[in-house]
């Protein structure tokens, strides 16, 4: 239900003696709004009663009076639809009659009695106004002309409101974080904020799993893009906590989302100026690890609108790391041993363009174009020593510098049209694409550190896409909806690499003996999707649903540079259909329950494609597999939901099971005597069972905590090399427990304080373990210039040294323990100031936009409500 609806219901419901009001049960969606019934149809706390107005009560006067005029905004001029218009009697003052205003703004009150009257104008969002007195006559025909209605500025925020958003929202399909209630990340990154989001979990390089699975799509204000496809660690960075509203964490995706996340989905939804006026935001922090500036602006005015945007973040970390670890060889066991030192010096930044027009009063167009960069350095230092039989065999010290860069655009244009409340259709075009350069130079040293040889690996990357979707939507009846659309994706990949040595002194020159060449990678996808929402009188709704896919493939390699010949890589085409199931179910007293399945396709990402042999480190080298297959997952869930007082509580149970998993094999060099070689293998099966439990309370109306605890075991089989070089079946299982506990307190005077811990247990993987970590952090921030800006002070992990974690990997050919130390210790000063005047202005409509969340991230072991207009956004090819 909307705002004009529900205004005028709840207005027309105080009317004692003009209506009558009937109401039914009827069940319009779950608690929380959101997709689980039609859009549009559900109000605050998700019930909607279904209303009849029977008109004017007997005993009102009759008479042949009329009245007519006008409802206009005072500061746009735009006409005010769907407002009250109350026909006061003046000796009374009570309502004898009323009416509404139409979607032209105009009204009309009809067959009026003789009388002194007074007219009464109320909307949500702008001061109730009262008319002069007046008096009809028999036949008086009154036309009160354009009435220009004053907007109520205290919806604006200038209120001192006693009451709290909760941190923490359900909806039918997915879990929402409050992002702009956390004070702590404030000049942080997108990073800082996924650490406080439950179920989530961000290891210390910025990977990010969902229930123990890093097989998770991103999406930016629903939109995928090519840097977060190429490296979601790193294009979370680019991210500024200062702009995120919130994070969606969606566990069971419907059929309208691309079949592509196993875990589910994870949409970072940006804050949007939708006020009338020109604005300029400035958010700027400094710390011991890391500073960021930020300058947002918007201007709008009557049917236009335009933003711009640019964000700037520069870091310095430190960071240590021991490496022990075993390897056989023949029959010759081997053992390594290395400390390296890192130093990280990336900048991260992007800049943003957005318009948005209305072209008609049921049609709008948007409009956006993002460039997005990154430029990560790091520079390391490397001593590797290896035994056998306790004897010194070799001793290699190296410095390297690496470069990690990337330059993204993204642009989309995006049209929709409404026909009537809930029935739209909309088509959505994006274009997007990324520069990616991965290399390093290593200065090979002698023991007395003298430069004894140089190496270089050159990794230049190219990835676009091109998408076009439609979508419609119309409702069948009161209680029904019914969804279909189609969508196109045409993703390029182009990779080129080589590796260059040379002596203490010269020139660098090509490298024969390590491999060089290119991969040309092409993936077109057509899909469509129907999807079908039934809400029952008994307040069951059924959300069901199912998409088609088929996947095209062509792709060619060339394995040296001398030549231009390229090898056909025969990568089979595969077509999938992916159902997907959601039913709630609202009982008394608040309790929501819910059941969930759908199957996912995980497709494998480019750095898992990439056939590049990285050796920065030599001791561990990392190398893609262009002959990946997707993985398939079936996803259930069930979880119950209940406010007890002040408490809101959520608890689920969910079970995975993936075939065809794609994950991290790690096996012997057999180039290189006690180097470990990492690559990308379809390893077999995953099977997931796990729960999660959180809460969110408010001990007084400025004081709340909340937290959670989860958890899950997980059993994984697949194959790696033996000893005896045949492959040989192992398995892995293991339970991981995680948990995380955080409090807001406001203060007088404009101080507020908050405080944040979170932890991770080990988490198995199908060679051995990664370690657990754990953060903290607390600050307080002071507003100031009447709410307009404010100042803050947030200290992070300052007991101790940083943090350290522990990783184990186990094989029938090799044992490595490693061991990471990150000096993560942070003091940081935040300052936001807002410049520019505001005024109300109603909601505008925005367009659908393109949503590609079907590709895998190549980092670490494979362990709803409808999607709205967002910036610009892309994929990658993969």
């Amino acid at each position: 239900m909307n705002k004009h609806f529900l205004h005028l219901l709840l207005t027309l419901g105080l009317w004692s003696g003009l209506a009558q009001i009937q109401t039914s049960n009827a069940q319009f969606g779950p608690p929380g709004g959101g997709p689980g019934g039609p859009p549009g149809m559900n109000n605050q706390d998700g019930q909607r009663k279904k209303t009849e107005f029977t008109g004017v009560a007997d005993d009102t006067p009759k008479g042949n009076g009329k009245i007519t005029g006008l409802l206009v905004d005072s500061t746009s001029g735009k006409p005010v639809e769907f407002a009250t218009i109350a026909l006061m009697n003046v000796k009374t003052n009570k309502p004898i009659d009323g009416t509404t205003s139409d979607a032209k703004g105009n009204f009309t009150l009809s067959k009026l009695a003789p009388g002194d009257y007074r007219l009464q104008y109320s909307f949500i969002g702008y001061k109730n106004l009262d008319s002069k007195p007046f008096t009809i006559e028999k036949g008086t025909v009154l036309n009160m002309g354009s009435v220009k209605l004053p907007a109520d500025v205290r919806t604006l925020g200038e209120v001192n409101v006693v009451g709290q958003v909760a941190l923490i929202e359900e909806k039918v399909d997915r879990l929402v974080f409050n992002a702009d209630k956390d004070m702590t990340s404030k000049g942080g990154d997108a990073s800082d904020v996924l650490k406080r989001v439950p179920m989530l979990s961000v290891d210390l390089d910025g990977n990010v799993s969902l229930r123990g699975s890093q097989n998770i799509r991103v999406l930016i204000n629903n939109k995928p893009s090519t840097i977060v496809a190429s490296s979601v660690a790193d294009a979370l960075k680019q991210i500024p906590a200062d702009m995120i509203k919130t994070v969606e964490v969606i566990t069971s995706p419907s059929a309208k989302y691309d079949a592509e996340g196993a875990a589910g989905i994870i949409n970072i939804v940006t804050k949007k100026i939708t006020l009338h006026g020109l604005t300029l935001n400035v958010d700027a922090g400094a710390g011991l690890r890391a500073s960021n500036l930020g300058l947002n602006g918007s201007f709008r005015q009557g049917k236009l609108g335009i933003s711009l945007g640019g964000f700037g973040r520069a870091m310095y970390n430190r960071a240590s790391s021991t490496l022990d670890q075993t390897t056989l060889v023949g029959a010759q066991s081997l053992r390594t041993s290395q400390q390296a030192t890192a130093f990280d010096k990336p900048i991260f930044g992007q800049y943003t363009l957005g318009f948005d027009y209305d072209l008609a009063k049921n049609q709008s167009l948007t409009a956006n174009i993002r460039y997005g960069t990154r430029n990560f350095i790091q520079q390391q230092t490397q001593l590797t020593s290896t035994f056998a039989m306790d004897s010194l065999l070799s001793m290699t010290n190296r410095d390297v510098n690496r470069k990690d860069l990337s330059n993204s655009v993204d642009m989309n244009l995006d049209y929709v049209r409404t026909f009537k409340p809930q029935q739209e259709w909309s088509i959505s075009t994006q274009y997007s694409r990324t520069g990616l350069v991965n290399n390093f130079y290593a200065d090979i040293l002698g023991q007395a550190g003298e430069l004894t040889a140089r190496q270089r690996n050159l990794n230049n990357n190219t990835n676009q896409e091109m998408t076009i979707q439609t979508d419609y939507q119309t409702p069948i009846r009161k209680n029904q909806l019914l969804e279909f659309g189609g969508k196109a994706i045409m993703r390029k990949v182009d990779s080129r690499y080589e590796y260059q040595i040379g002596g203490s002194t010269g020139d660098l020159i090509y490298d024969p003996t390590n491999p060089a060449g290119a991969l040309i990678y092409n993936q077109n996808i057509g899909a469509g999707y129907i999807s079908y929402t039934y809400v029952t009188p008994s307040k069951y709704t059924f959300k069901v649903g199912t998409r088609y896919e088929h996947t095209g493939i062509s792709a060619k390699a060339s394995t040296t540079n001398e030549t231009n010949e390229y090898v056909n890589l025969n990568i089979p085409s595969y077509s999938n259909l992916v159902p997907s199931v959601n039913v709630s179910k609202s009982l008394k007293g608040g309790t929501t329950l819910k059941a969930a399945y759908n199957r996912r396709i995980q497709r494998p990402g480019l750095q898992q494609l990439n056939p590049n042999v990285n050796k920065a480190n030599p001791q561990n080298i990392s190398v893609g597999n262009p002959n990946l297959s997707p993985e398939l997952t079936d996803n259930m869930e069930l979880s119950v939901s209940s406010t007890i007082k002040k408490t809101y509580l959520n608890a689920a149970v969910f079970g995975r099971i993936t075939n065809n998993a794609i994950s991290q094999i790690r096996i012997p060099s057999d180039t290189m005597a006690g180097s470990i070689i990492t690559t990308f293998q379809n390893i077999g099966v995953q099977r997931t069972v796990g729960a999660n439990v959180f809460f969110n309370t408010s001990i007084t109306a400025k004081w709340s905590i909340n937290g959670g605890l989860d958890g899950y075991y997980m059993y994984m089989q697949g194959t790696t090399a033996g000893a005896d070089g045949k492959s040989v079946t192992i398995n892995n299982s293991g339970i991981s427990i995680g948990g995380r506990l955080m409090s807001q307190l406001q203060l007088d005077k404009g101080w507020s304080a908050q405080v944040f811990s979170f932890f991770r247990g080990p988490n198995p993987q199908l060679q051995g373990t990664m370690g657990s970590f754990y953060m903290y952090s607390v600050g307080v921030r002071k507003d100031v210039a009447n709410k307009r800006g404010s100042i803050g002070l947030a200290a992070e992990n300052f007991v101790g040294n940083g943090v350290t974690m522990r990783t184990t990997l186990n094989s029938p050919l090799l044992s490595q323990v490693n061991v990471n130390h990150l000096y993560n210790s942070n003091l940081k000063v935040t300052f936001t100031y807002r410049i520019g005047k505001m005024t109300f202005e109603e909601n505008r409509r925005k367009g659908r936009s393109v949503s590609n969340d079907d590709v895998k991230d190549g980092g670490g072991d494979g362990g709803g409500q409808q999607p709205q207009a967002a910036p610009a956004g892309g994929g990658r090819p993969k």
